[in-house]
């Protein structure tokens, strides 16, 4: 007996060691990486504290209620339906933070949801034996989807909200649970899920598994892929195939972006999935997939902080003005997942471009989605000048973006050293310290980057020969890249954008000094080039605009509550800066003395703004602010002042056509123009009211023609709604036209559409009821504002 323990314990303490190493060959273990004081590990710490407030039990009962046990707290308030997302997400976030700092909270608490999966995992078994065996999650009602879906029965799918994207997660946190912690008894709950779903799957066809991945499934063919790492078994190999969406694999294979208006964080991790079957069956096809969408998203459709999506979608080209006009901008959960594609394509890669990116990303937009004194989570980023954040309050909110963060900031050090066959790879200028056992090396990075422009590399124990490849940023100009070796200068001819090699047997005592000068830089924002950013290196610099107005700033459990909902200041009133050139706008930035990466800017000609302070965007918090910035020439202000005025004026000509009108929504507008419904509602968005008709209902209003023929309806709509828009208009109940909005303008901002009335239809009428009548199972498009016009 104790034989058998002291080889448990012996294992065990292996699989902590290197578990990670076992899928991610190029890393560190968390706990090999140490964070020194700075900005990452006060995040990390931060955010330790705030998991640790969490109730277990409660985060726990969704799947005990599946499995059929008695209930040992009340479930938190998840988003309805999606009960159990957040479980996978928090033991993802314990085990990474028992990983990289020994926190024994964190592993009993691990340990402890393990020990309860298990048993649920073990009843679902007994309580439904035909399709049960392996599961281990807490969709809700899963009895009523997963069985059919083992028959071949679909439908039940579409009725859910997105079951595999749920029970991806609790995948993930078994998995990770095991790879950072190396817990045995998460790696054998994993392997057994797995197989449940191979199980549950196997008898439908190709064509039935691709239909069933329209519906959003997270990472499900990373997760086989990892299994079949873990196993060698080439079932899961089969099956990361199987859950592969061929409607994104194939085209990106090709080298064609097909992402306009689909939902960015359903694709992410589906290429994560691409380049994990990729490089472990090599198969081309896979491997390019991943590559092509890390290109073409971080390069077209990612803004300078690293985020991408409006609406959780990817827009258009015509539909990226939305950055601007919209709230709801990038969100957090698609930069985690891209942050894991890029490590993933830097292991088989070293190309530094990668890690460019991931910098850039890490910065300015995951450290900036935690609050830096209470710790709550971001979940959209607003571009739009003056708008703002709201934060997710602890015990709360249960979005997707608290899950994923919940894990951003306890693997800070997971990127920061790589190692490939001999070289070890210097990738981030992070306070920290390696502590490199297979070479017993010891080294020690100081910086406070990037409020110094430098680090310092100091080799504080052991001695071995190996190659240091250090990063040359894309952000520091040619030539102007330094290295000293114990104080000698280091030749450097390569260019931005590289790594440069230095091989010598290193000894305690070592120093290296690397120089990082920073060049301020402007970046377009896609699509809309008369918008900018600028940036201090890899840093985005924005500017606090005032604290007015900052509704719902640590958000509720409520369904809409992550979206900051306070008043949209007009974007016509926002700083522009008018220069010659975009370019030249950077030149005239000036530090702050004695503020590190505080500037602003002299003889710098700015309408609409006072002098401004630039400053980090991470820093920056509970307030409005500026990340980018309208950027005119002389001539295009003075143009975009005159269209100013030319709105205006429009404004005034469409009051005089104007016959009647009625704003739908507000009450005694509707009154006044007796209104009659049946299965509609009103409600306010976009900072107006509107009415709008459901499930085959209608609304009308009966408005004055003053007499008048030659008149026309002018209907105003917002063009970004997301469900099916089809709808009639009729006269005195006399059809006038059928429309269909649906995916019509893809774009967040109010479409006015006239339809003009035949003369027959309003000749000797003094008055006209306009109805909208929406068709059986659809409903009509909002209205915001309706007119009955005469001809311009």
């Amino acid at each position: 007996m104790c034989k058998r323990i002291f080889i448990g314990i012996l294992l065990l303490s292996v699989l902590g060691l290197s578990a990670q190493d076992k899928l991610y060959k190029n890393t560190f273990s968390l706990g090999d990486v140490a964070l020194l004081p700075g900005p990452f590990r006060h995040a990390r710490d931060l955010n330790i504290e705030v998991l640790l407030r969490y109730d277990v039990d409660r985060i726990l009962a969704g799947y005990r209620k599946e499995a059929g046990l008695p209930a040992k707290a009340k479930i938190y308030p998840n988003w309805e339906g999606l009960d159990g997302h957040i479980g996978g997400h928090y033991l993802s976030a314990l085990a990474m933070n028992y990983a990289a700092t020994g926190n024994a909270e964190c592993k009993r608490r691990m340990e402890y949801m393990i020990a309860v999966l298990k048993v649920c995992q073990e009843a679902n078994g007994k309580k439904y034996p035909g399709w049960g065996r392996g599961y281990v999650g807490a969709v809700p009602d899963g009895q009523g989807l997963w069985p059919g879906i083992k028959s071949g029965n679909l439908a039940p799918v579409w009725k859910y909200w997105v079951p595999w994207y749920n029970v991806h997660k609790m995948y993930a946190g078994l998995r990770d649970a095991w790879l950072y912690a190396g817990n045995g008894e998460a790696r054998d709950l994993f392997l057994k899920f797995c197989d449940w779903a191979v199980d549950l799957t196997g008898t439908l066809s190709d064509e039935q598994m691709q239909q069933m991945l329209g519906n959003e499934h997270g990472g499900m063919n990373e997760i086989f892929a990892d299994a079949y790492q873990m196993t060698s078994d080439r079932k899961y190999l089969a099956a990361a195939r199987r859950f592969s969406h061929r409607e994104l694999l194939d085209p990106l294979s090709k080298g064609i972006d097909n992402l306009d208006n689909k939902h960015a964080n359903t694709q992410v991790p589906k290429a994560i999935g691409f380049e994990r079957v990729g490089e472990l069956s090599n198969d081309d096809r896979y491997k390019n997939a991943g590559r092509f969408f890390w290109e073409t998203v971080t390069q077209n459709r990612s803004l300078a902080l690293g985020g991408n999506s409006r609406r959780e979608f990817f827009p258009g080209a015509a539909s990226c003005y939305d950055f601007v006009n919209d709230v709801e901008g990038p969100e957090s959960c698609n930069t985690y997942n891209m942050l894991k594609l890029t490590q993933d394509l830097f292991r088989l890669d070293q190309d530094a471009r990668y890690m460019d990116f991931y910098e850039r990303a890490l910065y300015n937009h995951i450290l900036s989605t935690q609050h830096p004194r209470h710790g709550g989570y971001v979940y959209f980023t607003p571009a739009r000048p003056r708008h703002y954040r709201v934060y997710s309050a602890p015990n709360q909110a249960m979005w997707c973006c608290v899950g994923s963060g919940m894990e951003n900031h306890g693997k800070y050090g997971g990127q920061i050293y790589t190692h490939q066959k001999d070289s070890l790879f210097l990738n981030l200028f992070i306070a920290s310290e390696l502590n490199w056992k297979d070479k017993g090396i010891r080294l020690r990075q100081e910086t406070v980057f990037p409020d110094e422009e430098k680090t310092k590399l100091t080799i504080t124990g052991g001695s071995s020969a190996f190659t240091l490849m250090i990063r040359y940023p894309s952000w520091v100009g040619a030539g102007a890249f330094q290295i000293l070796v114990n104080g000698k200068a280091v030749a450097v001819t390569q260019k931005p954008a590289s790594y440069i090699g230095i091989s010598r047997t290193w000894k305690k005592g070592d120093v290296v000094q690397i120089a990082l000068p920073m060049r301020t830089t402007i970046g377009h924002m896609p699509n809309v080039k008369e918008y900018i950013a600028i940036m201090r290196g890899p840093i985005l610099l924005g500017a606090r605009t005032g604290t007015e107005e900052l509704r719902g700033l640590v958000a509720d459990d409520g369904r809409w509550s992550h979206i900051a909902g306070g008043e949209k200041l007009p974007v016509d009133k926002a700083p522009v800066f008018i220069a010659d050139r975009a370019e030249d706008i950077a030149g005239h930035l000036v530090p702050i003395k004695g503020k590190p990466m505080q500037f602003r800017f002299a003889d710098q000609k700015m309408a609409n703004g006072e002098r401004m302070i630039l400053e980090p965007f991470f820093r920056i918090h509970d307030a409005r602010y500026m990340m980018y910035w309208m950027a005119l020439t002389p001539a295009q202000y003075s143009s975009y002042m005159d269209s100013i005025a030319n709105i205006e004026k429009g404004k005034l000509e469409l009051e005089k056509r104007t016959v009647d009108f009625v704003a739908p929504g507000e009450q005694q507008p509707e009154a006044d123009h007796e209104m009659r419904s049946e299965n509609s509602k009103k409600g306010v968005a976009h900072d107006g009211a509107f009415r709008e008709a459901v499930n085959g209902g209608y609304f009308s209003y009966l408005l004055s023609t003053g007499g008048q023929s030659h008149l026309g309806i002018l209907a105003r709509y917002w063009g970004a709604e997301w469900s099916q828009r089809k709808f009639d208009i009729y006269i005195d109940d006399e059809k006038l036209v059928s429309v269909d909005n649906t995916n019509k303008w893809n774009q967040s901002r109010f479409f006015d559409v006239l339809y003009d009335i035949p003369d027959s239809m309003v000749k000797g009428k003094s008055a006209i009821r306009i109805k909208f009548q929406a068709v059986e199972g659809g409903g009509s498009s909002p209205v915001y504002y309706l007119r009955l016009v005469k001809p311009q």
